[in-house]
């Protein structure tokens, strides 16, 4: 028998590594171009470029009242999210019994569920309570859709805290609520954060539930992409794309340089 060659796997991991890199970023090697484009339908530039759809973007009324919507949503959603995950993850830490287990399983509902069946609930609860095409009741779907990240980033950074980090202070004689928000709370600071990205994205990027409770009065930005594409596939969408993606990219990039210059630091 031969034994296997370690460079011949490493050599086939990376080819199909890059395989799936270049099928995740050609669509953006596409979307980019097209959003340059003189014209007024979807096609790449081919006789010039143009900046009249990111024009569009900033002087369209639409467009900027959809940008704020999702921005309102995103972040009121984000803020319940935030405080009701993070003291759902600290009570079923602090049980910790099969309680606790079973109230875990039930906060992953909104990610096993699927998007759909998320809306007809939400679409039926919300009529009978008046809640149909308001910001209150988007922003409700937002945070519960958004719950179960939080619960599992705080949940996990628990999971990694010294209880006798908090046994100390209270034989110091700080009181729980004292050593709950000096101790545990900047303790598990990365996973609150790390939930609420989690919970904005989630909410920023949401458009089942979105279209179902919402009709006019409520118009977020992934439900003006989408009339766009149904009713007239309109480079704008290209443009507002490439606009995403060039903040995430920049987003990136500071995360990256902060926690370089963190590690210099120490």
């Amino acid at each position: 028998m031969t034994a296997a060659n370690p460079s011949g796997r490493r050599g086939a991991s990376t080819f199909v590594a890059w395989i799936g890199l270049l099928f995740l970023l050609l669509p953006i090697a596409v979307v980019v171009p097209v959003s340059f484009t003189p014209n007024r339908y979807l096609s790449l530039p081919v006789d010039g470029w143009s900046l009249r759809h990111y024009e569009a973007i900033v002087s369209e009324a639409a467009w900027r009242n959809s940008i704020g919507d999702s921005l309102l949503v995103g972040a009121s959603a984000t803020v319940i999210a935030v405080v009701l995950g993070t003291l759902c993850a600290v009570g079923c830490w602090r049980i910790s019994s099969r309680l606790s287990e079973v109230m875990r399983f039930l906060m992953l509902a909104p990610i096993i569920v699927p998007s759909i069946v998320h809306a007809l609930g939400f679409y039926q609860a919300w009529v009978q309570v008046g809640l149909i095409d308001t910001y209150a009741g988007l922003i409700i779907a937002h945070a519960l859709k958004g719950l179960p990240y939080v619960v599992i980033s705080v949940s996990a950074s628990l999971a990694n805290f010294d209880l006798r980090l908090e046994q100390a202070a209270r034989n110091l004689g700080a009181t729980v609520t004292q050593a709950m928000y000096r101790v545990v709370v900047p303790c598990i600071r990365p996973g609150i954060l790390a939930g609420a990205v989690f919970a904005f994205i989630t909410s920023w990027d949401e458009l089942v539930v979105t279209m179902f409770i919402t009709s006019r009065r409520v118009y977020t930005l992934p439900k003006k992409i989408w009339d766009g594409i149904q009713d007239n596939i309109s480079p704008s969408v290209a443009a507002m794309a490439t606009v995403l993606i060039v903040v995430t990219l920049i987003g990136i990039v500071a995360h990256l340089l902060t926690s370089r210059r963190r590690q210099d630091a120490t």
